[in-house]
């Protein structure tokens, strides 16, 4: 391949950047830093997730297509700061809770959560990722 290509940044709109960053901060275990422009980034071991306040600009956010999956080597610590700041999920995946800490079918143990715009989240653990065939 003659460009190799990769994943540096994924963006997520919300509203209301000051209480979305620290609620963020409290998810992901780091404050992140303000960019400007409506931006607080969040550097995850070289992929940056950057929230968005389209508000300030007059639009609503959009929730993220898909949700989006973050591999962690401490998942019970995830799932805890996922408590705290209320956002496991209510729903189910394959009849299991989204947001207890499972295995799922295809191998990993995983929890879900959504944040108040609507953006999904999926927390694995590093040590159960699927990738691909074996």
């Amino acid at each position: 391949m003659a460009d190799a290509l990769r994943v540096f940044r994924v963006m997520l709109e919300v509203e209301g950047l000051d209480e979305a960053a620290a609620s963020y901060g409290a998810l992901f275990g780091t404050p992140g830093r303000a960019v400007g422009g409506g931006r607080h980034y969040f550097d995850l071991d070289g992929v940056i997730v950057g929230v968005v306040d389209v508000a300030r600009g007059g639009g609503s956010p959009s929730a993220a297509g898909q949700d989006l999956y973050l591999a962690c080597d401490d998942l019970e610590a995830a799932h805890a700061r996922a408590g705290r700041v209320g956002w496991l999920s209510r729903g189910e995946v394959h009849g299991a809770p989204a947001g207890a800490i499972v295995v799922r079918p295809w191998g990993e143990r995983s929890f879900y959560v959504e944040d108040p715009w609507r953006n999904g989240l999926c927390f694995v653990d590093a040590a159960s990722l699927f990738t691909g065939p074996r």
